[in-house]
Formats: structure tokens, C-alpha cells, sequence
């Protein structure tokens, strides 16, 4: 068995399977609670997003078929985007996103980034402990039921935290980020 980082983009066809697992998840985890469908998420950022020299998209290959994936884009000058973070559902439970991760974090320390910040959804239990477990702050209150946020955004320096950082939580929004969406189309119609 042979592992190795291939750099790619999330339109060549060997990023194919590992693209359309995550749509089929997002669909399945998601439907259409934040008003689209999975699908419009996932083309949501043009695949030039995540190319050099501003972004990268990364596969783990198993004996040359991609088991895990991950990208990044541009968030600001010094920050980059985490997206996609993703392990093929014959493959999970083996410590590949973790892989991936640490791919994605050299590889934008490459780039010249210092911070990370990533969002993942409050159905996602499995990737919030994940970037819990590998140094990123949470930018929420972590003991809140995750629904009111919708999103949960996470944020890391690559070279350790500025002195005196502490991170800066996001404030739900009142009632709820359900109620507050529901607020919102009532107005648009």
C-alpha cells in the first residue's frame, strides 16, 4: 500500500468520486435547510479558487485512487480558506482528514499564509472535533447547540497565536440562525 499528496484541481476527473461523495453528504446531512441545494454549495467558488498560487486543492492517493481531499482559497491577505476536507466513506475511521489537514496547513505555510480559518456546519460533529482536536480555536461558544450558529467558524495561526490572542467569538443571531433565515424570506417576499 502506497500513500501519497497529488495537487490537483476539484474538476479533473480523478477528484470526480471524492467530489461527488461530498455533494451526495452535504445533500443527505443538509437538504435544503440553508435554502439551496447541496449542489449550488459545492459551486459555490469557481475551481480557480483553489489553485496557485492564491489556493490548492490536494488529494490522498491509496495505490494511485484518491482517498481524501482538501483545499484552500484566499480568505484575506495573510489567511487562507480551508474548504472540502473530505475522507471517501470506504475509508473512514483511519486518521485521513487529520492527513490532509496537515498537508493543507504546510502547503499554505508554503503560500505564504500565517492564519487558517475555516467554517463547517453543526451537522458535522465528526469535522468540528476534528479541527478542535488539531489546534484551531473555535470562534463560537462550543457548550451552544450548534444549529443557532448554522455555520461554526474556526480559525488557527500556523506559527502559534499573536501575544495576548484570544479568539473572537461570533454572536448568534438573536433566536437563532433558523429563525433569523425565516425572518429573512418572510422580508424578500
Amino acid at each position: 500500500m502506497t500513500d501519497s499528496f497529488l495537487y490537483t484541481t476539484p474538476t479533473a476527473e480523478i477528484s470526480r468520486p471524492l467530489v461527488e461523495q461530498l455533494t451526495e453528504e452535504y445533500q443527505n446531512r443538509y437538504g435544503t435547510y440553508f435554502g439551496e441545494d447541496s449542489s449550488a454549495e459545492m459551486n459555490r467558488y469557481p475551481p480557480e479558487r483553489f489553485a496557485g498560487p492564491d489556493g490548492a486543492f490536494v488529494l490522498l492517493l491509496r495505490d494511485g485512487v484518491p482517498i481524501a481531499g482538501g483545499a484552500f482559497m484566499r480568505y484575506d491577505e495573510n489567511t487562507a480558506e480551508v474548504k472540502r476536507v473530505w475522507t471517501d466513506k470506504n475509508h473512514r475511521r483511519q486518521g485521513l482528514a487529520r492527513r490532509i489537514l496537515a498537508e493543507l496547513e504546510a502547503q499554505a505555510e508554503r503560500q505564504g499564509y500565517t492564519r487558517l480559518y475555516l467554517t463547517t456546519g453543526f451537522r458535522q460533529p465528526e469535522a468540528r472535533d476534528l479541527y478542535l482536536a488539531n489546534g484551531y480555536a473555535a470562534l463560537f461558544d462550543v457548550a451552544a447547540d450548534p444549529e443557532i450558529y448554522g455555520s461554526l467558524p474556526f480559525e488557527k495561526y500556523l506559527a502559534g497565536p499573536p501575544p495576548g490572542y484570544v479568539p473572537v467569538l461570533v454572536t448568534p443571531p438573536e433566536g437563532g440562525w433558523k429563525q433569523a433565515r425565516a425572518a429573512q424570506l418572510a422580508k424578500q417576499a
